[in-house]
């Protein structure tokens, strides 16, 4: 669990006193960082009386075409702009490009988050 609340120190290095301890409200998780592999998924309990389906790993992506989508398999995350390192270890975040059987496709969901990893296809 990671913390999320108010900073305790301000923008130019003061100390801020507290206004209150921290409420559960204000904890975070670890990222989801899905791979490509054979497909798994977590169910987290979230506020109120939810659920959010996490993506551990997948290599199925509904890729949106013209006339509609069709399901490919993933190949290779070729690229990743939210963290180099993420390419080379085929982590799959939202905007990462990705290879797949019908050609090259930029994520447009959140798979720790949505539970399914939808794209669109990018002309090269």
């Amino acid at each position: 669990m990671q913390y999320q609340g108010r900073s305790k120190r301000s923008k130019t290095g003061a100390r801020l006193r507290p206004r209150s301890k921290k409420s559960k409200s204000e904890l975070g998780r670890e990222p989801t960082e899905t791979t490509v592999g054979e497909p798994r998924f977590r169910t987290v309990d979230v506020r109120g009386d939810a659920e959010k389906v996490r993506v551990l790993s997948t290599n199925v992506v509904n890729v949106a075409t013209d006339s509609g989508a069709e399901r490919a398999t993933i190949e290779d995350v070729s690229a990743n702009d939210a963290n180099p390192n993420y390419a080379r270890r085929n982590i799959i975040t939202k905007g990462a490009i990705i290879e797949t059987d019908a050609g090259t496709a930029r994520v447009t969901s959140r798979p720790g988050q949505d539970g399914q990893v939808n794209a669109t296809r990018v002309d090269e």
